[in-house]
């Protein structure tokens, strides 16, 4: 199971310069934590934050707002993080793949298609599509119905301290592909299977070794 913001894509910065922008132009304000906060929720619940931080418009406008200027963005370039492709392409050949993002169903498509990874994937989720965002289990859980695979037996790869919460949740065995600009909280990180420094250390036999809880790779 992939995540997709910071872990096949390197959208953070892009997703804080955007609702950063949205914010000030809309009335609110930008918290301290607010980024943080924000990783992993879904579409609706970061709508909602962001209106509780002033922002003068209803949720569904906020949400339609900003997904129209990430998708202006990702029109002139997707910033995929190095050796995405190859990972992906990689355990493609020997393993059925999923993906759980907190991204909307649109943006997801988008970057997919870009990269030529829409067949990678056996089944893509949408955390608009479940119940509840991360830290919640819900779009990972999601993830594995779909493909038809116990979530116990799934290995989910997550950057960020929700999205390893969610996966953790869910049953998964979860390695941490930490985000240098956004690392994840040291107690989220703990609940990784296997840290490594990044997507090429990722192949097939990286998900069927089995290492200490948080062992770094």
């Amino acid at each position: 199971m992939f995540d997709l913001d910071g872990v096949l894509v390197d959208s953070e910065p892009v997703w804080e310069e955007v609702r950063r922008a949205f914010v000030a132009d809309h009335g609110g304000a930008w918290q301290p934590d607010t980024q943080s906060r924000l990783m992993g929720m879904s579409t609706p619940e970061w709508a909602a934050y962001l209106h509780e931080l002033g922002v003068d418009l209803p949720p569904d406008e906020i949400a339609r707002g900003v997904v129209d200027q990430m998708a202006a963005r990702y029109r002139d370039e997707v910033p995929l993080m190095p050796g995405a492709v190859e990972a992906v392409r990689r355990l493609s050949e020997r393993t059925t793949l999923g993906l759980a993002s907190s991204s909307p169903r649109r943006l997801i498509d988008v970057v997919l298609d870009a990269a030529g990874l829409t067949e990678s994937f056996a089944a893509t989720v949408s955390t608009e599509e479940v119940p509840r965002g991360k830290p919640a289990p819900d779009g990972y859980l999601e993830a594995a119905r779909r493909i038809g695979a116990d979530p116990g037996g799934c290995v989910a790869v997550e950057d960020s301290s929700n999205g390893l919460r969610s996966a953790y949740a869910a049953g998964m065995r979860v390695i941490a592909v930490p985000h240098p600009r956004y690392p994840p909280a040291p107690d989220a990180l703990a609940l990784a299977w296997r840290v490594l420094p990044g997507l090429d250390a990722l192949t097939p036999e990286s998900l069927s070794s089995r290492p200490q809880p948080g062992s770094l790779s």
